[in-house]
């Protein structure tokens, strides 16, 4: 597993844990099942508190990427992408409603709504 930590970024620690496994498990470079490493082992590797991966840890067991087995270790979650990928969905439908509807409260055209999330899509 690759996770690059900056301490330039504007992203908490814990955080740029979370968001590096989320991207590596939709990609398929995590796999379902695979077992992870141990947050003590991580924490080592990375060089930084075991309370900072465990905070990464909880965080992405509460909302479904991994499972924890008692006496076993942490696995990417089996429960399936789809659901995931759901859930994920749905987060972005929200925010997008609630930029529609700033757009049309200041008159903005769907041409050029449209034209911006282009160019904003392009520069990641």
């Amino acid at each position: 597993m690759d996770i690059i930590l900056s301490n330039n970024s504007d992203l908490p620690i814990y955080q740029q844990i979370k968001n590096q496994m989320i991207q590596q498990i939709m990609k398929g470079d995590l796999k379902d099942g695979e077992q992870l490493p141990s947050i003590r082992n991580l924490a080592k590797e990375l060089k930084i508190s075991v309370i900072t991966t465990k905070r990464a840890y909880d965080d992405l067991e509460k909302e479904g990427y991994i499972d924890t087995v008692i006496g076993k270790g942490t696995f990417v979650s089996v429960r399936g992408k789809n659901m995931l990928k759901q859930k994920q969905f749905e987060t972005i439908n929200g925010k997008l409603k609630l930029i529609v509807k700033d757009c049309k409260q200041y008159d903005i055209p769907l041409h050029e709504v449209l034209e911006m999330i282009k160019k904003l899509y392009e520069e990641e």
